[in-house]
């Protein structure tokens, strides 16, 4: 047995290093398709969108699309593959423009509605992780101060928020409570000058860098919700990363622990006093979800569209394929249809008669439809469906936890059922009293 390497399960050898050759470069390996690191031109506005938008609007879409195809599609694989952080690619996202979307002031961007949620697609076109960064930072973190916090707060956090030279967190789920947040178990009791805040919140998109992290607690004299800003390094605080997801692995989702963690009492938020007050961020936060798989299915087709043109099987592209061009025809008409209804939807808020089960619906209806999208251009890719490097597996991966988070389907159907039947349904019958 002298000199005989011995290799683990893992293909290392006992000292830790890898055992083999390195991969071949992908366009040796397979030359015939280009990757997702050099991104496909749109092709999926079919029924012109752009049509729909302010001059404005189109303007920053093409700004966010370029910004996105030249600086973070070259990176994206690499880092999903890392489940890492690019740290060094927040400046780039900073230049999108787009950190605090609607919120007018403070060095925000002041956007509309509709800019901000087509922004998000263009964003979530190249990579979803980058989407729900941006998401939990503008329309969770920066929305609650802007809506919630005192003028002092919005002075105090948004500008250096804006420009993404800090970086913002929101704390609501909790270990025992997901779909039902409202029973939060997080305390908040009072102290002198302030707060101590006891608990635990799980799956905290950037909590584990995050330098600004609005955390919502219980508070113990009242029992209604409050809401508080817990700044980065506060004794007590602890934030960990959760492990071995298999989607938007580039978001550090925490588990946060708070052990006596003391807030003064200028970091109480003095708009949250019920969950009723969150409502109004959850309307922003839940349209800016329901174009995340606008974005990514715009990206999948795109990426597929290129794809069938320049791979050949039997002396033909696949594009040349009957089957072939029905799939990619259901994806075009899905990304349609999507579109329309984000579309409407902000329209809807912006006229101010948007309503709970109108936003439900939206997230519940484009984050089913674009499962169908991923699932079509996984099979149209073959066996390059399930790389990362094709794209098209990333975003079936990403595409999962943004069709649970910010509702579930199936809750937010029920958010939408109870609005048009006037019957809520979200607990189970009370089972009948046994007769004596």
């Amino acid at each position: 047995m002298a000199g005989k390497r011995v290799t683990g399960r893992d293909g290392q050898d006992e000292g830790g290093a890898k055992v083999g050759l390195p991969a071949m470069d992908l366009s040796l390996a397979f030359p015939q398709a280009t990757p997702a690191s050099i991104f496909p031109p749109s092709a999926s506005d079919y029924y012109p969108s752009d049509d729909l938008l302010t001059s404005e609007e189109r303007s920053i879409r093409m700004k966010v699309r370029g910004i996105m195809e030249k600086e973070i599609a070259p990176i994206m694989s690499a880092y999903w593959e890392k489940a890492e952080f690019p740290f060094n690619a927040i400046p780039k996202l900073a230049s999108l423009g787009v950190a605090g979307g609607t919120i007018k002031g403070y060095g925000c961007p002041g956007l509309s509605i509709t800019a901000s949620a087509v922004t998000m697609s263009e964003i979530a076109r190249v990579y979803a992780s980058c989407s729900t960064f941006i998401l939990v930072h503008s329309s969770l973190a920066m929305v609650t101060i802007a809506l919630c916090g005192s003028e002092a707060q919005k002075q105090k956090y948004l500008p250096s928020l804006a420009q993404l030279t800090t970086v913002g967190c929101w704390a609501l789920t909790e270990p025992n409570y997901g779909s039902d947040a409202s029973s939060l178990r997080t305390l908040a009791t009072k102290a002198p000058g302030g707060w101590h805040i006891d608990g635990q919140k799980r799956w905290i998109g950037n909590s584990t860098f995050a330098d600004v992290l609005v955390v919502l607690a219980r508070n113990a004299d009242t029992q209604q919700l409050n809401g508080f800003i817990v700044r980065k390094g506060a004794p007590g605080l602890k934030a960990t990363k959760i492990e071995n997801k298999i989607g938007l692995r580039m978001v550090q989702n925490g588990d946060i622990v708070l052990n006596k963690v003391f807030v003064p009492d200028e970091d109480r938020l003095p708009g949250i006093n019920s969950f009723q007050d969150i409502s109004k961020v959850l309307a922003i936060s839940r349209i800016m979800v329901a174009w995340q798989p606008v974005g990514i299915s715009m990206g999948v087709f795109d990426m597929c569209h290129r794809y069938l043109k320049e791979r050949k099987q039997f002396g033909v592209p696949l594009a040349a394929f009957q089957l072939n061009q029905e799939k990619l025809a259901r994806m075009l008409g899905n990304v349609q249809s999507m579109v329309l209804v984000g579309w409407r939807l902000c329209k809807l808020y912006e006229s101010g008669k948007m309503t709970p089960g109108h936003a439900s619906l939206g997230k519940a209806w484009n984050s089913r439809t674009a499962r169908e999208v991923v699932s079509l251009g996984r099979e149209l890719l073959g066996g390059n469906g399930i790389l990362a490097d094709f794209l098209v597996a990333k975003a079936f991966c990403d595409l999962e936890p943004i069709y649970s988070y910010e509702g579930t389907y199936d809750i937010n159907s029920l958010v939408t059922g109870r609005e048009v039947t006037g019957i809520a349904s979200f607990r189970p019958a009370a089972p009948a009293k046994a007769r004596l």
